[in-house]
């Protein structure tokens, strides 16, 4: 009896490791989703912008409305946890996902595709810190690297296929395929970890416990800082908007802040960045977050708007920027564990600054091979400003504060991303006039190098004044002029994302001696 005692426990253990594995997997299919949704929808913004007639200026909501969702739902994922359990909350952002993408892909106007977009982001933000969560709870220690490895893959691929699966889907069928390929993997991924994981149990009392107040005060933040660092420079800081807007949004910043002090479950803590290193390391992941989705937003509407191209070729070209931090992944790893900090973080920053900076001097006729180099300095550095960042970060706090940490460390990357992105747009809409002006001003003096830039024929460019033009003249030569003149304010914006970048490797010095880990904290990776 004793021995089919045994056998039977056994067999329990070895059935429940595989329904945690089976569990665990469908986690990282969700995980996978709201990662690669961040991403999939870069080489399919034009396409989306002339099927929805969403202004050129405006496309950027399409990602930042995504960011600033999952910023407000990161720091709410572990009260979320508590209330609901790890088993109920995943299967509810699942499934939340699933049909915020099928409202994505039934929009009809730029409203409801940004309304659907921020639901979506809010689900997906919970999904990715719930994924490195259950490697703590739902492994033995002997495990947990190994699931720790299958979460950073999962975490790695998915922005490395993302633009080139989104231009695939849109080119073969059309750009609603890129919200509904969600369908199936969310609601299979959903149904497997409820049917799966068994790990806590729900304590309805915790949602009790949430700030609600705290967390509308930041959301409204977060929007009204967005929308003034969009609208500001189209209304030259002028107009009923603008001033409503800067009145409120300082006000909304002040009271979250202020929330989170009083507080004493605040909803992000604030205290942390006390912290030096802590702060320094932040601050570096905000710049982080400035240089990649930046950098993707920039390449992206490039390739469409100056290059002319396909969903399916931008997605082409931009996979050198997934390609490159898988291939550079092991020597990186490799170096993590033995070289100090503060210098892999100055090789990845100063690798991802040159890689910005080459970008920068752009013409109407760069196409892949005068991409790709930059793209490959910027992907070899990702994972050097990542992992030597984020042990900086983390490695000060004890286990039971590192979720937290890590929560607003992560957070700092995605503010970065959305804030870059606004001041992107503001650069893209504003210097483009004014290199136009320079450009007309150059061909009407007869310059042979500006005729050259623009890609008009030399022809009738002796380095002389011109004579009066016609009007039919004006109309052909004016597409020619306006493409240059966006693709200088292109560069413009490069040369600004590799100075902030340059500007970050001046925070390294005032980093004290990082300590030692044995590995990179799971939660970095997401």
């Amino acid at each position: 009896m004793t021995k089919m005692r045994v056998a039977q426990q056994l067999d329990e253990q070895r059935m429940g490791s595989l329904r945690a594995w089976a569990g665990f997997g469908a986690m990282c299919v969700g995980m996978f989703m709201a990662i690669l949704d961040i991403q999939i929808v870069a080489s399919s913004l034009t396409n989306i912008g002339n099927a929805l007639h969403i202004a050129p200026e405006n496309l950027s909501w399409i990602q930042t409305s995504y960011l600033i969702a999952e910023i407000v739902a990161i720091p709410l994922t572990g009260w979320l946890t508590r209330a609901l359990s790890l088993r109920y909350l995943f299967f509810g952002a699942t499934l939340g996902f699933a049909l915020a993408s099928l409202c994505c892909a039934a929009s009809t106007s730029e409203a409801l595709l940004i309304a659907a977009r921020v639901v979506q982001g809010f689900c997906g933000g919970m999904l990715i810190p719930a994924v490195f969560t259950s490697v703590f709870v739902m492994f033995p220690q002997r495990q947990q690297l190994l699931a720790t490895t299958i979460a950073g893959s999962f975490a790695m691929i998915a922005p490395t296929i993302g633009p080139t699966l989104g231009g695939y889907m849109t080119e073969i069928h059309s750009w609603h395929w890129i919200f509904l390929i969600n369908l199936p993997p969310g609601i299979i991924a959903g149904a497997i970890v409820l049917a799966c994981v068994r790990v806590g149990r729900p304590d309805w009392r915790a949602l009790r416990r949430i700030d609600i107040t705290t967390i509308l005060a930041a959301a409204l933040f977060l929007s009204s800082l967005e929308l003034l660092l969009k609208e500001g420079p189209k209304h030259d800081w002028h107009g009923d908007l603008v001033t409503a807007l800067l009145a409120f949004c300082p006000l909304a910043g002040a009271a979250t802040i202020g929330l989170c002090l009083k507080r004493p479950r605040p909803f992000v803590n604030l205290g942390r960045f006390r912290d030096r290193v802590f702060s320094l390391s932040c601050a570096l992941s905000f710049v982080l977050g400035w240089g990649l989705y930046g950098s993707v937003y920039l390449l992206a509407l490039f390739l469409g708007f100056v290059r002319h191209h396909s969903p399916l070729e931008i997605g082409l070209v931009m996979a050198v920027t997934g390609a490159a931090p898988l291939l550079t992944a092991p020597a990186a790893a490799f170096a993590e564990t033995r070289v100090s900090a503060k210098w892999l973080a100055a090789i990845g920053y100063g690798l991802f600054a040159t890689g910005l900076f080459a970008n920068g001097f752009a013409t109407v006729r760069t196409d892949f091979n005068g991409l790709f180099w930059p793209q490959v300095l910027r992907g070899a550095g990702l994972l050097l400003c990542l992992l030597p960042t984020t042990r900086l970060a983390l490695d000060r706090w004890p286990p039971d504060e590192l979720a937290e940490a890590s929560g607003l460390f992560n957070l700092m990357r995605n503010l970065g991303g959305a804030i870059g992105i606004a001041v992107i747009d503001t650069i893209l809409e504003r210097r483009t006039a004014g290199h136009a002006a320079h450009l007309v001003s150059a061909l009407m003096a007869g310059d042979r190098n500006t005729a050259r830039l623009v890609g008009l024929p030399l022809a009738e460019f002796h380095n002389v004044p011109l004579g009066p033009i016609d009007a039919l003249t004006k109309a052909i030569v004016k597409p020619f002029v306006e493409r240059a003149a966006l693709a200088q304010s292109f560069n413009d914006a490069w040369l600004l994302l590799g100075i902030v970048f340059a500007l970050a490797l001046c925070a390294l010095p005032f980093i004290g001696r990082d300590r030692r880990s044995p590995a990179t904290p799971a939660s970095a990776l997401a």
